[in-house]
């Protein structure tokens, strides 16, 4: 538009310039051919008419198309005023879309804040065993003689002890239980680090677990997670135990999975046989209406029967015996008059169908470890399999073989940071697993005294990487090349391996805390190999010093 308004301005300005008016009359230079040139004035005149009229025609069609323009301009601001309420909802997506979008950006800087922070764990660990010096053997030879066997010398005495006077208060618990409704305790079974001999702490703890079993006609039923189709990772490991009558088959039977009418009767379970009073199965040790075995009650009658037990044969002893800790039930405690004093482990366990595996009512758990969300809930343990196979390989290792010795010296060393650094959330049964795991890779004659310096490296090394990755597998559960020897049952072999590690991914703050504690551990080895070397007497020495005093 203001580009046809200056063309039409410069069309009439030149008209106006080059009009024949301009020229006065009187003008004496006008040349000869005056009207040949006044004929081509206006020849000239006419054809800026005609660009004139042409120019005109342009701009009245360019007035006509704006018009038409803002007509429609007009009519679409109409349309859009109409809907308003969709222009606003479009608003309030647009805004809430932002929203997440900042939200949602601000989370991934969260995340990857907590990821930078793990990976910096991860590379101070992935360094810190680089930066480790070990002391030669000669050193972890004077070391481990030492302070290792100095503080186990008298473990096998301690062991024979607690095994006569357990033998002795089992009896007498027999004893004093009814027969006919009282569970009935078998003999009990030693199991962990004082019947497998890497214990280092004091004090010396036996751990010994006693399987017991209903009365007549009753009979345990168990059901481990692994036969189970699906399982919450939390429960793996569980079992649940039933109360069954001896001859109630509830495998083969449908009577107690399909609804019979008031005329139809089981010609295999009688109606008195289905239904049992709620106290019944209370007296059972089951939980309150249910036929499942009450860790809780099962926890507390051993207790009442200990101390009835006790108080049996407690004239033939010249100590007192006592209840150790209030969140362990099976922990006991022998007390000498002259103040010295003898703790052990009695704990009830329920035997897993014909094999060595057991539901144990209580075990010691890390800060890690959650409590299971049902008192009917039983933890499956392997210890008398673990003990069986450190003992089967053992016979093929070379003499004086230093599987046991690096367990002890790792477990020793690990215990003395926590002191220093408070509480770790590895403990004593992730040291031992990562030997297990060794012993089955590794070659029999790698396992020489002469190699203790080098299968240390590889238990700190292959404990550096488990926590690297989060994750220890058992060594028994999901393991397919256990030895047959040990009668272990497949279908533990053929189940999901289980992750000791498992708990650090949802607990970071115990899982930085258990780096920070190895790490000085690894940093830290010499200088306490160092010192308590140099401060203990070895035990050749004590046993002189002994004999001088004799």
């Amino acid at each position: 538009m203001p580009a046809g308004i200056f063309r039409v301005c410069l069309v009439v300005i030149t008209a106006i310039v080059n009009h024949p008016l301009l020229f006065p009359k009187e003008n004496a230079t006008i040349p000869e051919y005056a009207e040949d040139i006044i004929q081509k004035m206006k020849a000239h005149e006419e054809n800026l008419r005609l660009e004139q009229l042409r120019l005109e025609q342009e701009i009245a069609g360019q007035e006509a198309a704006l018009k038409a323009l803002e007509k429609a301009t007009e009519t679409e601001e109409q349309n859009i005023k109409e809907p308003l309420p969709w222009d606003l909802w479009s608003a309030m997506s647009m805004v809430i879309f932002l929203l997440i979008e900042l939200w949602r950006q601000d989370y991934q800087d969260g995340n990857w804040q907590e990821s930078a922070c793990e990976e910096d764990d991860m590379a101070v660990l992935g360094k810190a065993f680089k930066g480790v010096a070990l002391p030669d053997k000669a050193a972890l030879a004077n070391f481990y003689e030492r302070c290792i066997l100095g503080a186990t010398g008298d473990m096998a005495r301690k062991r024979e002890l607690v095994e006569g006077f357990a033998d002795d208060l089992l009896e007498a618990l027999r004893s004093v239980c009814n027969r006919d409704a009282d569970m009935e305790v078998e003999e009990s079974i030693g199991v962990g680090s004082m019947y497998e001999n890497w214990r280092v702490h004091k004090p010396l703890v036996c751990d010994l677990i006693v399987p017991f079993t209903p009365p007549e006609p009753y009979c345990f039923r168990s059901q481990t997670w692994c036969s189970r189709e699906s399982v919450r990772p939390d429960k793996q490991g569980y079992g649940t135990i039933k109360v069954c009558r001896a001859d109630e088959d509830t495998a083969g039977c449908i009577c107690g999975k399909t609804k019979l009418g008031e005329d139809m009767l089981c010609l295999l379970h009688s109606q008195t046989n289905q239904t049992r009073p709620s106290g019944e199965m209370e007296d059972l040790l089951c939980f309150k209406n249910t036929q499942y075995l009450d860790a809780d009650q099962v926890m507390k009658w051993f207790q009442i029967a200990i101390t009835k037990s006790w108080n049996k044969i407690s004239h033939k002893y010249e100590f007192d015996l006592t209840f150790n800790l209030l969140d362990s039930p099976g922990a006991l405690k022998i007390k000498f008059r002259s103040g010295k004093s003898i703790a052990f482990n009695l704990t009830p366990v329920v035997q897993c169908e014909d094999s060595d595996a057991y539901f144990i009512s209580h075990f010691p758990r890390s800060g890690l470890t959650a409590d299971p969300a049902s008192s009917t809930d039983w933890f499956v343990t392997f210890a008398v399999y673990e003990r069986r196979f450190i003992h089967s390989i053992s016979k093929k290792l070379p003499a004086n073989a230093c599987h046991l010795s690096c367990l002890q010296i790792v477990s020793f060393l690990h215990g003395k940071q926590c002191s220093l650094t408070g509480p770790s959330s590895l403990t004593n049964y992730h040291l031992k697993t990562v030997m297990l795991h060794l012993l089955q890779t590794r070659p029999c004659q790698d396992w020489g005294a002469e190699n203790l310096e080098a299968r240390l490296q590889d238990m700190l090394k292959f404990l550096e990487k488990s926590l690297q990755e989060k994750k220890l597998c058992h060594f028994f559960i999901g393991n397919r090349k256990v030895p047959e020897v040990l009668n272990f049952p497949v279908a533990f072999q053929k189940a999901e391996p289980l992750n000791l590690f498992r708990p650090f991914v949802l607990h970071r703050d115990a899982y930085r805390k258990t780096v920070d504690t190895f790490h000085e551990m690894l940093r830290n080895t010499s200088a306490l190999i160092n010192e308590y070397t140099v401060h203990i007497p070895s035990v050749g020495h004590t046993n002189m010093l002994h004999k001088e005093s004799l």
